[in-house]
């Protein structure tokens, strides 16, 4: 009888600390995609005043600016995929726009878009070390999630697998625009 209190007990304490630590995972996932929405929103804000000084430079260039304002309002959508889909496509167009501006002198020169491009660059910089964190609290989450016995209490209170932000292979080639 003490036997089998002792292995109930033991499987009672071993089933809370799996879920607690389940809890644990789910909630470093939520902080980080929230330490990456933050950056994503910073960027959302400073493309409007970025697209301008562009646009009075180069009105030919108005569909990828259109473009890129589409985009822009697509990464503050509530929807945690869109976010991400449109985030990955907003940094191909802001590669796009980058390259558009190499071939107007007078922007290159203007002291306001440098510094706005500046701190998109810093801007950048930081999306990509929180991407790099929400993915590594995701694949912690997940291989938690999928390992055995650890799947059976997932299953039982609903944890669900995180979703990776990744690059799109367009994102990893130099981006062309064509004259």
């Amino acid at each position: 009888m003490i036997i089998a209190i002792v292995i109930l007990v033991s499987l009672l304490i071993g089933f809370i600390f799996t879920y607690n630590h389940m809890v644990k995972n789910r909630n470093r996932m939520r902080e980080a995609w929230s330490i990456t929405d933050v950056f994503l929103k910073k960027r959302a804000d400073l493309i409007p005043t970025l697209t301008e000084v562009v646009k009075g430079y180069s009105e030919h260039e108005k569909t990828l600016l259109q473009e890129i304002a589409r985009l822009r309002s697509g990464t503050m959508a509530d929807d945690q995929q869109q976010q991400i889909d449109s985030a990955k496509k907003l940094t191909k167009a802001l590669g796009n726009l980058i390259v558009v501006v190499e071939n107007y002198p007078e922007i290159k020169a203007n002291e306001h878009f440098l510094e706005l491009q500046k701190q998109l660059s810093e801007i950048e910089g930081e999306i990509e070390k929180a991407r790099r964190y929400y993915n590594g609290t995701v694949r912690e989450n997940n291989t938690y999630i999928e390992s055995f016995p650890f799947n059976i209490v997932a299953g039982i209170f609903n944890f669900r697998k995180g979703i990776f932000f990744t690059m799109d292979t367009s994102e990893k080639t130099t981006p062309e625009i064509p004259f």
